[in-house]
């Protein structure tokens, strides 16, 4: 049982002389245990409501009451259900997202932007760490690329969905006609590997070019001339880091990101789920829409995958994705047992 070799694993000695593994570690034991007590609490629940069911058959405002309960039990099982759900290799780890413009200038730039704000508010609401490692600024307004880390337990499990074209649609603030413009952004989510995965990587492969970092009026990245950018010849991974104040320091944290996409892709190469997704993108990714957002001329976010949808935009965009994160995983799991 994974709970009991965690709870064996904790309790040796010499476990925090490497703090990182060791809060990963407890991360996903402290989430295990939850878990656990969590699904106890709900079978004592249901069997109390049993035998209540059962002494008030005939009391009508009882009746009433205990139907409230199972409804709440039947919404706590569907939400462990989805957890359940979260068991592919890397679903416990950390992910980076990468979010990138698509054409169309300061429109794409600007709905870049909005993006990367819902995915932060999405996980400051679940209590997730957030780390800018790549930021560049738009030529007028939002951004033209970003990658962020967040880290906490299961994050690439809620967030590998999200990985796709998101196309918007809305009356342009920088048209002075007021016309309805299309924007689209790509996303990109995988992994954060552990360093105990082996990744073989040949530097002759790579190409490392050193730049000034540019962000959004600095507010996240140090801007020197620190940054570096590495890109894998053989597959055509480009990957940058500028959040470091030093050369070295971002150097390091380029070749984790990249040794990150690198085994993403070897997942994906496992996955005829994923095999299915890059067939659908084509050669430039643009092609595969996963969800779209209209704010004109009515008001609709609409997964394009699953059809799960809400009129209720200004909370999806504040971060209220996770009817959309569950949604997916449902439809994951509906496909997987019709085979």
């Amino acid at each position: 049982m994974r709970l009991e070799e965690l709870q064996a694993l904790s309790q040796q000695t010499g476990l925090w002389d490497n703090p990182e593994r060791a809060q990963k570690l407890m991360s996903e034991k402290n989430h295990l245990e939850e878990a656990l007590d969590g699904y106890q609490k709900m079978v004592k629940s249901f069997e109390d409501n049993l035998e209540m069911a059962e002494l008030y058959e005939k009391d009508d405002d009882m009746s009433a009451e205990l139907l409230a309960d199972f409804e709440k039990l039947e919404s706590e099982a569907e939400k462990q259900k989805l957890e359940a759900l979260l068991s592919g290799e890397a679903d416990k780890n950390d992910a980076y997202l990468e979010i990138h413009a698509g054409s169309g200038g300061t429109e794409a730039q600007d709905w870049a932007e909005m993006l990367l704000r819902m995915y932060v508010r999405w996980a400051e609401k679940h209590d997730y760490k957030v780390e800018y490692e790549e930021e560049t600024e738009g030529d007028v307004a939002g951004l033209k690329s970003v990658t962020i880390k967040i880290s906490g337990y299961n994050a690439y499990g809620w967030l590998k969905s999200e990985s796709g074209v998101h196309r918007l649609v809305r009356i342009s603030p920088f048209d002075s006609n007021a016309r309805r413009h299309t924007s689209f952004a790509s996303v990109d989510v995988y992994p954060v590997v552990d360093d105990d995965i082996d990744i073989e990587i040949n530097e002759k492969d790579c190409r490392i070019d050193t730049y000034r970092a540019s962000g959004a009026g600095g507010q996240h990245i140090n801007k020197t001339d620190s940054a570096v950018r590495i890109t894998h010849m053989p597959t055509g991974i480009v990957v940058q880091s500028q959040s470091q104040r030093s050369q070295f320091q971002n150097r390091d944290a380029a070749w984790k990101m990249l040794k990150a996409r690198l085994y993403e892709k070897e997942l994906q190469k496992r996955s005829d789920e994923q095999k299915e997704k890059r067939d659908n993108m084509g050669d430039n990714g643009w092609g595969y829409q996963i969800r779209s957002y209209v704010l004109q001329p009515y008001r609709l976010v609409k997964d394009l995958r699953t059809g799960v949808e809400t009129s209720d935009d200004r909370a999806v965009l504040d971060g209220d994705i996770d009817l959309f994160l569950s949604g997916y995983l449902a439809y994951l799991g509906q496909k997987r047992v019709a085979g």
